[in-house]
């Protein structure tokens, strides 16, 4: 009974897997580094409805355990998350917890949500959750590190995100969020890091070329030209634009180029990858740009 469940469920989410990719058109004709949008927006296909009302249907009509029901919930939600329902996700990951209280992954993510709304206690208290029931969850570190930077208390934000780094040092993304946590303590000593860092990463030109960014080796176009390269669909080029939007937004913060930041913030957003992690704390660096630039003096 579970096999034939879960095996169904495998082939909704493959079937629900091709309908979220190949969804969106580029043009060459824009300039991503001038601050537009050089990709349409992801799309959710309707029938990605049809695969959410099979699942509606399996737990409507079928018996289930509850650690099935829970799973299924799960399930559920984290499709809702990513088309950017995050309430129906919400309510889903509760209900999962509700008849499986061991499920880490339901507390992973509710404790984005409460980061992403501010209630930074209750996202501690989630992620505290997660490495209790798995203390090996990587993820939680990055996550509860990113809680924990939002929520200003750098010095512990840094050791979590330099333990999720010493778990895998050639990923550039760890390395760049280590850097953007660290710098709110020692800005130059956080890039000395970054760059002694740069060897180690992996063969990934990618991510590597968001690090160079940073470290001055790459201009803007050459990160929107690096972009384009070995894209095996439109859906992987507007993830990277909303990775790139993102992290050349928080440089331009840095560099008090307020407004360009915001912009870039905005266009992250734009894109619709709710589920990547880039764009899930856009609108928190979105709002708090927003407010220095209301509190500068006017010209």
């Amino acid at each position: 009974m579970e096999f034939k469940l879960r095996t169904t469920f495998v082939a909704i989410m493959a079937g629900a897997s091709l309908l979220l990719s190949g969804c969106a058109a580029t043009s060459g004709s824009n300039d991503a580094a001038s601050g537009q949008m050089v990709v349409a927006p992801i799309m959710p296909d309707y029938k990605l409805e049809v695969t959410l009302a099979k699942l509606n249907e399996i737990l409507a009509t079928m018996e289930l355990t509850d650690e099935q029901r829970a799973r299924f919930h799960y399930d559920r939600g984290v499709i809702y998350d990513s088309v950017g329902l995050r309430l129906l996700g919400r309510i889903d990951f509760h209900q999962a917890l509700k008849l499986q209280p061991n499920l880490a992954d339901a507390y992973n993510f509710l404790g984005i949500y409460y980061t992403q709304e501010g209630e930074f206690e209750s996202a501690y208290e989630a992620f505290d959750g997660v490495l209790e029931l798995a203390p090996e969850y990587d993820y939680a570190f990055l996550n509860r590190g990113i809680a924990l930077y939002y929520g200003e208390r750098y010095e512990l934000a840094v050791k979590d995100m330099q333990d999720f780094y010493d778990r895998d040092p050639s990923d550039g993304y760890r390395a760049l969020w280590l850097y953007l946590m660290s710098s709110k303590m020692n800005a130059e000593s956080a890039l000395t890091t970054l760059g002694s860092q740069r060897p180690k990463l992996a063969d990934q030109p990618w991510p590597s070329v968001l690090v160079d960014y940073y470290l001055g080796n790459v201009s803007k176009q050459q990160v929107f030209s690096a972009a384009k390269v070995e894209l095996r669909d439109a859906k992987e080029y507007a993830e990277r634009l909303c990775e790139a939007y993102f992290y050349l937004g928080k440089r331009a913060e840095q560099l008090g180029q307020y407004q360009d930041a915001a912009n870039y913030y905005r266009l992250t957003l734009a894109t619709n990858i709710y589920d990547f992690v880039e764009h899930r704390y856009a609108r928190i660096e979105l709002a708090k740009v927003k407010q220095i630039i209301e509190q500068l003096p006017k010209s």
